[in-house]
């Protein structure tokens, strides 16, 4: 009896040893923003078992206005964060070792919409105008294109006032503001659905402006890149959003279903959500992931921009890698 209780008990520890050894490696990605179309990609891996193939355990958490992606892996609430590389950049030289391991984003959404009726036609004409400006680190590109243009953000015949705008389009709805700060794929339609057409409309894209500055990278801490088990669950992870982002791009209106499906709040129409994928597809742009190396510098070049008052003092070292993405083309 004495025998068959130590032989069942050695059983027993090696199918708990197996079965720890098979689990599936642990990761959690913090949005950038709430549940929306800009992440269906990362839904859509998840939904597609692209996560489970790779022998990932994927946590999705959402972000919202409150939440700033560089606090929450500083304080070990995530893995990876979604992030823009302006507020990367700025908190990387505040002392946070933030790497861009990814880049899904080839190209910019961000543009600033304004009332033809207020008389704007070009950027020259922002003088004088109280322009709507999202904060919490969104205003970098902005301030950097203010700098490019010699106009003080202080107020004032020869400055521009800056209004602290809402994720929300209603400064420009009623006319608190000049223009407002919007993103190709939500707040500019919002604007339209309010009922204002794109015939009164002029609007501003950064990418045209030449102060476009890379949006929606994946970033990781320096510390992460340190451990090779890690690098290897970041590829396979980098590998399978990718995919998602791939069944994304060729199944845009199944894609804005799952991410509906996702949104706890209920707060995102059908409509809005399959018009945001659609726009976000255009900003993938087949990327692979690969950060365009050229994008980056030229990021860094229009933060450092600033005269007096850049976003960022000197040329950040270290800050991206193609370690992972090197890493992930590599695995079948």
């Amino acid at each position: 009896m004495k025998a068959s209780l130590i032989g069942a008990a050695i059983l027993l520890a090696a199918a708990s040893f197996a079965g720890s050894a098979s689990a599936a490696d642990k990761l959690t990605l913090q949005l950038k923003w709430v549940t929306q179309g800009q992440f269906a990609g990362y839904y859509v891996a998840k939904e597609k078992g692209y996560y489970k193939d790779a022998d990932l355990d994927v946590t999705i958490k959402p972000g919202g206005p409150d939440i700033a992606p560089e606090q929450v892996i500083a304080g070990g609430g995530a893995d990876v964060i979604v992030d823009w590389m302006p507020a990367a950049l700025a908190a990387r030289e505040k002392g946070l070792p933030l790497v861009n391991i990814a880049q899904p984003f080839k190209k910019s959404g961000m543009e600033l919409t304004c009332r033809k009726d207020t008389g704007i036609q070009s950027p020259a004409d922002f003088k004088g105008k109280t322009l709507g400006v999202w904060f919490s680190g969104n205003e970098y590109p902005f301030l950097a294109w203010m700098s490019k243009l010699g106009l003080s953000t202080e107020g004032g015949p020869d400055g521009v006032t800056v209004i602290k705008q809402g994720f929300n389009v209603d400064p420009l709805i009623q006319k608190q503001a000049d223009c407002i700060s919007t993103m190709t794929y939500n707040e500019y339609w919002q604007v339209i659905d309010a009922g204002i057409p794109a015939k009164d409309l002029v609007v501003f894209k950064y990418q045209d402006e030449g102060v476009a500055t890379l949006e929606d990278g994946l970033y990781v801490l320096q510390k992460s890149l340190d451990d090779p088990k890690m690098v290897d669950a970041l590829a396979r992870f980098v590998k399978a959003s990718m995919k998602g982002w791939a069944y994304t791009a060729e199944h845009p209106d199944e894609a804005a279903e799952i991410v509906l499906d996702n949104d706890m709040t209920g707060a995102q129409t059908e409509e809005h959500q399959k018009r945001m994928v659609g726009e976000i597809i255009k900003l993938i742009d087949g990327s692979d992931g690969t950060l365009d190396v050229s994008a980056a510098e030229n990021t860094v070049k229009v933060l450092m921009s600033g005269g007096s008052d850049p976003v960022i003092t000197k040329t950040p070292e270290g800050a991206w890698t193609s370690t992972v993405t090197d890493k992930m083309k590599t695995l079948k």
